[in-house]
């Protein structure tokens, strides 16, 4: 025979210290929500004196219901995984050629000619010619 879950032993006791409670109010022929505010109160006392074990035990179970101790792994993440290993893989091929081919520019345009100083002279006597011109 299974056991019965905790949280359902502890909710018929709740209930139960609410509601004999009501029903003994409610035959001294005492008003309806008075009856149920004192019955409320008195379930609220009754419960916190005698059930504390049951309701350590359900607090328990919910803590362990909300952190299980190993982790709950999807179907699909191994393969969502192995896909973002492989994106990031290719991005960094990329950059590594990206960098490859700056520095092979680099290299070339170190190698490449000094333009000639000759047009930098040509300006230079342009201005000194406008220059003499004005004065």
């Amino acid at each position: 025979m299974k056991a019965v879950p905790s949280w359902l032993s502890y909710s018929v006791y709740r209930i139960l210290m609410f509601a004999v409670p009501l029903a003994v109010l409610l035959m001294l022929s005492i008003v309806w929500w008075v009856s149920a505010i004192v019955a409320a109160l008195i379930g609220l006392c009754l419960s916190y004196i005698f059930l504390r074990a049951p309701r350590e035990k359900v607090a328990l179970d919910l803590y362990t219901a909300r952190h299980p101790t190993a982790e709950v792994v999807h179907p699909d993440a191994e393969s969502e995984d192995a896909a973002l290993d492989r994106a990031a893989d290719a991005a960094v091929a990329a950059e590594a050629a990206d960098a490859a081919g700056r520095a092979d520019s680099a290299a070339e345009a170190s190698a490449a000619p000094a333009p000639a100083a000759a047009p930098a002279t040509q300006a230079n006597s342009a201005t000194s010619e406008r220059e003499g011109s004005a004065q």
